[in-house]
């Protein structure tokens, strides 16, 4: 039988049951109560590439046997999987835990995720390398150095967009590739402040959404609860400013310009004003360019990536019709594809070389 991932597990089930196997951590589990009063249990499972919630009735053997399973228990779960708008159901299920080998090849992960976090990272760190104001430069190149081991394990939320060991990185890679082209089309824009920002808007995730060394259920820190990660991302962000700046190399930075202090704030603003508005946490609105084209390429790559996983798990409700997915706002329809013939797009007296956009 082949062990599927959770993310191809809702690929797949649908409203028809499927005897499908799937490996996968437990994360946590709560207590619940039905309408009737009868308790039932809500376990949180995860792999390396999405999660999944599964209900315990209490006249399952499930309900019993979860009782003996420790969080971080890595279990193969063999069930008729179905799946609907509140989640996936597993019928007839049976279960065994992983050990030896087969435990080891879990926490490796899949070998795509592997392999597209991996580019994310290098295209992070390539990113990085091209920027030329050499405050913003040496404090990207420190942040890395230091936390890039935490960085490369972070989720980018806990539900969503992003949501999986690893999804920070995929997230900041994405946003980079989008602000160095929408620094193409726009050249007022600050590009090296821009790929800063970017690499620092949530690096308060690295405590909110942060993984253990080994394994993929997503853990909770005092400090992503009692501050949340834009505060937590300003003092970081501040905190490397300031270790950065009494380096030997911060001696010239007193003749750059603009002035250090103006980098430095610009750079915290980003960070503070990246949710946009009041309403969505952000403790300050977006008073600069570049922080309005930042909120937007955050938001732009995070709906993005929730319609994909929308397409591939919602059912069908009419021919190329999705079921709403919250927190998208309607059914989807699918997209239309790009014509096979199509080109490069036509050059016209209002559209510049691309020598000169890039």
């Amino acid at each position: 039988m082949e062990f599927l991932t959770v993310a191809a597990l809702k690929q797949q089930a649908g409203e028809q049951p499927q005897r499908l196997a799937v490996d996968a951590e437990l994360q946590g589990r709560s207590e619940r109560q039905t309408k009737a009063g009868k308790p039932y249990l809500v376990l949180s499972f995860a792999d390396a590439t999405g999660s999944f919630n599964l209900n315990a009735w209490s006249d399952a053997p499930l309900f019993d046997a979860a009782s003996r399973f420790t969080d971080g228990t890595v279990l193969r779960l063999d069930a008729d999987w179905t799946q609907n708008k509140y989640g996936l159901n597993a019928g007839n299920l049976a279960w065994e835990r992983l050990d030896g080998d087969a435990l080891e090849s879990f926490y490796a992960g899949d070998a795509e995720t592997a392999e597209r976090q991996r580019v994310a990272w290098k295209t992070i760190s390539d990113f990085c390398a091209t920027i030329n104001d050499p405050r913003l430069a040496a404090l990207t190149a420190h942040f890395l150095e230091e936390y890039g081991a935490r960085f490369r394990r972070a989720a980018a939320a806990r539900k969503n967009h992003h949501a999986r060991r690893g999804g920070l990185a995929e997230h900041v890679a994405q946003m980079m590739r989008s602000a160095d082209a929408i620094c193409g089309v726009y050249p007022e824009l600050n590009r090296d402040l821009m790929l800063a920002g970017v690499l620092f808007h949530d690096c308060g995730k690295l405590w909110e959404n942060q993984y253990a060394e080994k394994g993929f259920a997503q853990g909770h820190s005092i400090y992503g609860e009692m501050l949340g990660h834009i505060p937590l991302g300003i003092e970081l962000a501040n905190k490397l400013w300031h270790e950065v700046a009494d380096s030997p190399a911060a001696k010239g930075w007193l003749t750059e310009e603009p002035p250090s202090e103006h980098v430095r704030i610009h750079l915290l603003h980003l960070i503070a004003a990246h949710h946009g508005q009041y309403e969505f946490g952000s403790p300050t609105l977006p008073r600069t360019p570049e922080a309005v084209a930042l909120h937007h390429i955050d938001n732009i790559d995070a709906k993005l990536e929730m319609m994909k996983d929308a397409y591939q798990e919602s059912a069908e409700l009419a021919d190329g019709i999705y079921e709403k997915r919250f927190p998208l706002p309607a059914n989807q329809v699918a997209p239309l594809p790009s014509h096979p013939g199509k080109g490069d797009a036509p050059q016209t007296d209002a559209t510049p070389p691309r020598s000169e956009l890039f």
